[in-house]
């Protein structure tokens, strides 16, 4: 067996920024991603594969809202379990066409995850998940009193609608996980930060309108199935200090003490790149190595000569 790596593809490894959000769009930007795993899996890695549904499931949510009068709407977390289905047939279709023509006849499969939630978690109180299109200012405003949406921004990209975003607790599929890829297959698990569930008091499940961080589910994860590296692939080559300042700084190697002090100076931005830093630090405090790097980065970081590694 190889070394067992957990990749967390960003939202933008699915959908870019003012691209138009339909399925070609999405499949075209999937297929480019599947190439670099593709060849994470030729050099021996163990894979299992992560990602983002920001965009998709706030598309979702308002294709919902605008058509409750004919359709009844659905719940957060129902719209989550849709992306991970759409998503994870279009990277497990694509995955698979690499494969054969690198010669490799591996089983890859989509599972359904949920993860537990706590629904006394403070963050309920100051929802943060940025979801959906970026809009301007002022069509913030706009949206803010016409739906009475919540709009933050993010990353000086624009606008974006935010909801909750609850810490994940544990991930309910963790074993099933573990036992797929001791058995060679490449699974597909914890899409759009998995599907928030909280436990009840008679021991059952409940769904829980949140969506929880992708990266922040990924490292939980990596730590339940034991994984080697946990790799965070995102939409820049490296994090940086005094990101969009005249000063700004990329991080490379770097110690977990180091990245707590910049952490507890604000360096990251609570919506972006704070939770990535956050799950990374988490992730490579129990003895593995964390890196956060762009998805054509992903070979030469795994060969440490790229991107933020956390050690």
């Amino acid at each position: 067996m190889g070394k067992k790596i957990v990749v967390a593809l960003g939202g933008n490894a699915i959908l870019q920024p003012k691209q138009e959000p339909n399925y070609m769009t999405q499949l075209e930007n999937v297929k480019k991603s599947c190439k670099v795993l593709a060849k994470l899996v030729e050099e021996g890695y163990e894979l299992v594969i992560s990602h983002g549904n920001g965009p998709q499931v706030g598309n979702l949510l308002r294709q919902n809202e605008e058509a409750k009068e004919v359709v009844p709407q659905m719940p957060l977390d129902v719209l989550t379990a849709e992306t991970q289905g759409f998503i994870g047939y279009m990277i497990e279709q694509s995955l698979l066409n690499e494969l054969r023509k690198l010669n490799i006849h591996r089983p890859v499969v989509t599972l359904l995850t949920k993860v537990e939630v706590s629904k006394e978690d403070e963050r309920f109180k100051d929802p943060s998940k940025p979801i959906g299109a970026f809009y301007t200012e002022e069509e913030a405003k706009d949206l803010t009193k016409e739906k009475g949406w919540l709009l933050k921004e993010d990353s000086n990209r624009g606008w974006r609608r935010v909801v909750p975003s609850p810490k994940p607790i544990r991930v309910l599929e963790a074993d099933t996980i573990k036992r797929l890829v001791g058995d060679g297959v490449i699974v597909i698990a914890g899409g759009g930060g998995g599907i928030p569930v909280a436990l009840e008091e008679d021991g059952s499940y409940s769904g829980v309108e949140a969506v929880i961080d992708k990266d922040l589910s990924s490292c939980k994860i990596a730590q339940e199935i034991g994984a080697d590296i946990f790799m965070i692939l995102t939409d820049v080559d490296n994090a940086y200090i005094n990101y969009g300042k005249e000063n700004e700084r990329a991080l490379g190697k770097i110690t977990i003490g180091e990245l707590e002090r910049y952490v507890e100076e604000g360096q990251f931005a609570k919506g972006s790149m704070g939770p990535k830093i956050e799950a990374a630090l988490e992730f490579a405090k129990t003895g593995g190595k964390s890196h956060i790097c762009s998805l054509l980065q992903a070979d030469k970081s795994l060969k440490e000569l790229s991107g933020t590694i956390i050690f």
